[in-house]
């Protein structure tokens, strides 16, 4: 039997404890009254709040429209990715993901880049170079069953992976953070997408890019430090969402 690559990151200090933790609180939020039923409400908006958050982690504009037009394309594109990880049309794109991770890679960066490529034949298209297409097949054996690591540990190394490989000419960010979602989604880890781990990434931006950074150096403790903040925020995310479950409930 084939070694799990991923395995020794769970025996890293702190790293099964951090995702055991995001576990158990974002299996709590699905469980709030509001959740129930309503999850589909909930989930809409927490896809706002991680779109805004998304987008002005990579510089791009806080200011929200509900008629869906922004005139900053970082928000836009980061928007249109929300969107696409709300209601029906995330199930297709997560369907995507579990069987051909490489095109929904794809397909969010359509999403997120629409308004920041000057050649349309940009989007969709990871930079040419063998290092890139082996690392994302890498990533594409992880999400299709090669580990069996926690749902948070994954999460956070494909987040972590997409954003130091920067496969794309343009919006790796956003598409990380988005892919980070699909983790969660498709494992069962946040079924409904109720979580706001963006909201903590942007308060603590300074750390995110730090973290992130290190974790592209394969030290054994950055990656740990860099799953434990993305744990963290998973954690702090499913509070964001539960916000959201009181004031639905409330409302």
């Amino acid at each position: 039997m084939t070694a799990d690559p991923l395995a020794p990151l769970a025996d890293l200090p702190g790293v099964s404890a951090a995702a055991d933790t995001a576990r158990d609180a974002l299996a709590a939020v699905h469980r709030h009254p509001a959740n129930l039923r309503g999850w589909d409400k909930t989930a809409t908006e927490a896809s706002w709040r991680a779109g805004r958050s998304s987008a002005a982690i990579d510089g791009g504009s806080v200011e929200l429209r509900r008629d869906g037009d922004f005139d900053d394309p970082i928000l836009a594109g980061a928007m249109r990715v929300a969107q696409a990880l709300d209601g029906e049309a995330a199930d297709s794109l997560t369907a995507i993901f579990r069987r051909a991770p490489a095109q929904a890679f794809a397909r969010l960066h359509m999403l997120a880049a629409a308004d920041l490529v000057d050649d349309p034949d940009d989007l969709g298209r990871p930079r040419a170079g063998a290092e890139v297409a082996d690392r994302l097949d890498l990533l594409a054996q992880l999400i299709t069953g090669s580990t069996r690591v926690a749902a948070p540990i994954l999460a956070a190394v494909v987040h972590g992976e997409l954003l130091s490989l920067g496969a794309f000419p343009t919006a790796n960010g956003v598409v990380a953070r988005a892919a980070s979602r699909l983790v969660c989604m498709s494992t069962g880890l946040d079924p409904h997408n109720l979580g706001v781990p963006e909201v903590t990434w942007l308060r603590r931006v300074a750390d995110y890019r730090v973290l992130s950074k290190a974790f592209g150096t394969g030290r054994p403790e950055a990656l740990g430090e860099w799953i434990i903040f993305c744990c963290e925020a998973l954690s702090a995310g499913a509070a964001e969402a539960r916000s959201i479950a009181d004031a639905a409930r409330a409302g």
